[in-house]
């Protein structure tokens, strides 16, 4: 099956954001350089597990002992990207998987996206079809970072993924723009 990498090694931009209203957002990392834009969907939840895991490994690095690198405690001012997402936003996947690294000889936080494969029938499990028409092309995202970037990145995408609808105080569900009826739990 042929692999599509699309790979950014010092992008323009890379950032997390959001096509729609709170409640039916759709999240996007969107990564740029030069005219060259690539959009994956995110869910919520991968975008705030991705802005967290990015903050632990600058975090780690500062506090390892002998460390030979240069590593923010916060955004650096001249990283902060607060400008909406590129249009049009072109979807390439759905991102099924995420994986993060630290590449000590660029000094680069590394992310990895995959798409979500859907689950294949039986029946295609025992076609034995090799024609052009039968193979699914697979995708994957590479993008390397420095550090700084990172870190805005990470900041910039808590900011997106808090700035969703309010949580109910009662029941701790979001409340929709059209109103809101808790579902407590029966005691």
């Amino acid at each position: 099956m042929p692999t599509i990498v699309h790979e950014f090694d010092w992008p323009d931009r890379v950032v997390v954001g959001t096509v729609g209203l709170p409640g039916s957002r759709t999240f996007y990392l969107q990564v740029r350089t030069g005219t060259r834009i690539v959009s994956i969907a995110l869910e919520k939840q991968q975008s705030a597990l991705l802005a967290e895991k990015i903050d632990e490994i600058l975090d780690q690095l500062i506090t390892f002992e002998g460390n030979p690198f240069s590593i923010p405690t916060t955004t650096p001012v001249e990283l902060v990207d607060n400008d909406p997402l590129d249009q049009p936003v072109a979807e390439e996947f759905r991102t099924g998987a995420l994986s993060l690294g630290w590449d000590p000889s660029t000094v680069q936080v590394v992310i990895e996206a995959y798409p979500l494969i859907d689950g294949e029938d039986e029946e295609e499990d025992q076609n034995d079809d090799d024609s052009p028409d039968s193979v699914e092309i697979a995708q994957m995202l590479l993008v390397r970072i420095p550090v700084g970037t990172a870190r805005a990145f990470a900041k910039r995408t808590r900011e997106v993924v808090g700035a969703g609808r309010p949580m109910c105080p009662l029941c701790g569900y979001p409340v929709d723009a059209d109103g809101h009826t808790c579902t407590l739990p029966e005691v």
